[in-house]
């Protein structure tokens, strides 16, 4: 197995200590940790989220949210903090921080149900569940749960109950086109976005570090789909954050008709497997490369690797199978 940037750091340190010489292992140690090894970009690009429903209370950080019907705009992407509430209106500040520096309006008043708490991805935040509604149709067989949230909150709320017990993570996440497909900080990236590739590896990064702990770390499988435009970077990043599994990216066409993209029609799409401790695959007569037969007899494209890896997985075993859609 190649030897990652830190291990290697650390031979180095410990030859200095054998050689007799502290200060180099020290020199050492200070040199590597002011440069980043491996896959760079800005891991501290500030994430942030609404947390609609929550009650909003003094000293909290919100948003404006537009008036019904209205579209969101500049204004409502603005930070302030609630410095007092009276009844049903609270007296806003302007939010400011090193690190944020857009808002420099004046104190204003809004009213408490125009308003949303934001929050930054790493603060503390205990997310529970309640059921909004269930479809009972397979008697006594395993069961399916859809958490309909902020996904970073849902993977680590799981964490309570399925932190190293889940056999298999599929993960769809946003292909980041350039075409506002997804959204970070609650606004549309686009392809003039120069912290673009940036933003979406800092948004893959903290979610695929909370897959890990709930990945069971004998048996179990990651899988990840993507496309071209972020298809090298995410192979890196899942090197980096899982250097001890077996990885291997698989062809799955996804539209027999193809897609124009620039100078060539592609069919194809790709998917990501990490194989985690004994993970390993069984034989099929599906190749994944051609059409599959319905019930009725017609032939379809095959445009869902995630049905098929779901009913495989879940067969084999009764510990938790995730699939996670981070769009």
């Amino acid at each position: 197995m190649p030897e990652t940037s830190q291990s290697a750091v650390e031979r180095m340190v410990e030859r200095a200590t054998k050689l007799g010489d502290p200060i180099l292992a020290q020199d050492i140690r200070a040199f590597a940790a002011e440069r980043q090894f491996g896959l760079v970009f800005e891991h501290n690009r500030p994430e942030r989220m609404r947390l609609y429903g929550k009650p909003i209370t003094t000293r909290d950080i919100v948003q404006v949210l537009p008036k019904r019907g209205g579209e969101e705009g500049p204004e409502s992407k603005l930070l302030w903090r609630v410095a007092s509430i009276d009844g049903e209106d609270a007296k806003l500040t302007a939010y400011r921080t090193t690190g944020y520096t857009k808002n420099n309006n004046s104190d204003c008043e809004a009213k408490l149900c125009d308003l949303v708490a934001v929050a930054e991805y790493d603060q503390p935040i205990y997310a529970g569940l309640e059921e909004v509604d269930r479809v009972e149709r397979g008697g006594d067989s395993p069961y399916h749960v859809v958490i309909n949230g902020e996904n970073y909150h849902a993977l680590e709320m799981l964490e309570f109950c399925y932190a190293g017990k889940v056999d298999c993570i599929y993960i769809d996440p946003p292909y980041n086109t350039g075409a506002k497909d997804w959204k970070y900080n609650n606004d549309y990236v686009d392809g003039s976005d120069q912290y673009r590739h940036s933003k979406w590896l800092a948004f893959m990064e903290r979610r695929l570090k909370l897959a890990k702990q709930l990945l069971n770390p004998e048996d179990s499988v990651l899988i990840v789909t993507i496309d071209e435009k972020e298809r090298d970077r995410l192979g890196l990043l899942l090197e980096q954050l899982f250097p001890d599994t077996t990885r291997q990216m698989v062809t799955i066409v996804s539209n027999p008709k193809g897609s124009t993209r620039d100078r060539f029609s592609r069919v194809e799409e790709n998917a990501f497997f990490c194989f985690i401790g004994d993970a390993s695959i069984r034989g099929s007569k599906d190749s994944l490369l051609g059409e599959v037969s319905n019930n009725g007899g017609n032939n379809t494209p095959r445009c869902e690797l995630a049905e098929i890896l779901r009913h495989e997985r879940a067969l084999a075993s009764e510990s938790p199978c995730l699939m996670v859609s981070l769009s």
